[in-house]
């Protein structure tokens, strides 16, 4: 884990090639198969490959409360490195933002090592709230729910 606590990153070796799992990053109407967090609701809106400087949609709900997160995609390395700048939308208007979700993929024999990092960002809206309430725990907890469910899409 990171040590900054406004930076989460957790890591897994994945029994599958690199670019195999870059797809299903790079494929927002994939994302809710990996979501360990269980936010991700109904479809994306956008394209159905992420590339550097596309903005894609995805409907989220925590708790009661649906959204809609706007993501814009940041960084961009084929079968390396995707992320995204993320804010999100309740009725139309944009309530938090300054999160980067990334994921690092690094080939090693026999597989892959995946690292996702949440980065809530220094003037986030959610770095002050998860420092104050622990939220940290629970990202790091779907983080761990996510690469187990990306290895169970990818592994034979």
């Amino acid at each position: 884990m990171s040590t900054q606590s406004s930076s989460r990153s957790v890591e897994r070796f994945i029994r599958a090639d690199a670019a195999t799992i870059f797809d299903i990053l790079a494929d927002p109407f994939k994302h809710h198969l990996i979501d360990g967090s269980g936010m991700v609701k109904g479809a994306p809106h956008g394209p159905g490959r992420l590339a550097s400087g596309v903005r894609f949609t995805m409907g989220q709900q925590v708790g009661p409360i649906p959204y809609r997160s706007i993501n814009d995609v940041v960084e961009f390395e084929e079968g390396r490195r995707i992320a995204w700048a993320t804010s999100s939308e309740f009725r139309g208007r944009r309530v938090a933002g300054g999160q980067i979700w990334r994921y690092e993929l690094e080939p090693v024999e026999g597989g892959t090592l995946v690292r996702e990092t949440h980065d809530l960002g220094p003037t986030g809206l959610l770095a002050p709230i998860a420092a104050r309430t622990g939220m940290t725990g629970w990202y790091d907890k779907g983080m761990h729910a996510t690469l187990a469910r990306l290895a169970g899409l990818v592994e034979d």
